[in-house]
């Protein structure tokens, strides 16, 4: 039987609040935001309406029945403080335009989780950007473009969570696309086990996968640059093509075997990208 989950409220962020924003400021008010399923999000509004944003690592907020993560496979249960600090500071070191990160706490000082509080960016999403203003899309996307290509020009020394290859460490596995194939096999199996059309198409989305796989060319090592070709790997697309959208078939519909509040949009998600991974399928045939 699951345990029913408990919402945090202004009297339990308010401590949090006070050491990111200083004793001076008062939390008028708490919003839990929709989309987190590994963390809470809440919106934090001040006494001078100014808001912030709280996230909140606990086992109330996070709706995945997984066991501890192993930090070296790329594909654990990517989620906490740690790995969230790492990849911020490595955004800021990039000169990427990130939420500035305004309070950390691992210690469980002021909530028995760990927590973070960050800038509110309430512009919205990029999509709704681009339906707001179409005109404006084509700026939009150039800074897109420009933050791609900054955050492609720095390379680590090997794959894997920031985190982990800033302490030294590197994942498990020899190559991107190896990981890459190992998940999504994992993937349409469970897909398999709780779909019928992913189980009738297993088989074929398997030899999919190793066809794309065997199908990439290698990009590591010393002497890459030498070999270059202009434009992307289309190999590696395909193969990151279907097995993302394999991947998003599974996960909502395990997602929603739990208590999640919203499976209506993890079934449509899952009904989506199903649709999405069988017609990859027949276009290859």
């Amino acid at each position: 039987m699951t345990t029913a989950r408990r919402t945090l409220t202004r009297a339990d962020l308010a401590p949090l609040t006070r050491a990111a924003l200083g004793p001076s400021r008062t939390l008028t008010g708490v919003e839990r935001l929709r989309g987190g399923t590994k963390k809470g999000v809440y919106r934090l509004t001040l006494d001078d309406d100014s808001t912030a944003i709280a996230y909140v690592w606990s086992a109330d907020e996070d709706y995945w029945d997984q066991p501890d993560p192993d930090p070296r496979d790329v594909f654990s249960h990517g989620t906490g403080l740690g790995l969230f600090t790492a990849a911020h500071d490595r955004l800021v070191a990039a000169g990427v335009r990130t939420p500035r990160l305004l309070h950390a706490d691992s210690t469980h000082t002021h909530l028995p989780a760990d927590a973070a509080v960050v800038e509110d960016m309430t512009g919205g999403s990029l999509e709704e950007a681009l339906a707001r203003d179409p005109e404006g899309a084509p700026e939009a996307m150039e800074r897109m473009a420009e933050l791609l290509a900054t955050l492609h020009s720095r390379t680590g020394p090997r794959f894997g969570k920031v985190a982990v290859v800033d302490q030294g460490g590197s994942s498990h596995g020899v190559s991107c696309e190896q990981r890459i194939t190992e998940g999504a096999l994992r993937c349409i199996a469970e897909a398999a086990a709780r779909d019928p059309r992913a189980a009738a198409a297993r088989r074929e989305l398997e030899e999919e996968i190793h066809t794309l796989a065997a199908e990439v060319r290698l990009r590591f090592g010393p002497h890459y640059d030498a070999l270059r070709a202009p434009g992307l790997d289309e190999a590696r697309l395909r193969l990151y093509r279907l097995s993302m959208h394999i991947g998003l078939v599974s996960g909502p519909l395990t997602l929603i075997e739990g208590d999640f509040p919203h499976p209506g949009r993890m079934r449509d998600s899952a009904e989506h990208n199903l649709h999405q991974a069988l017609s990859l399928l027949k276009s290859a045939s």
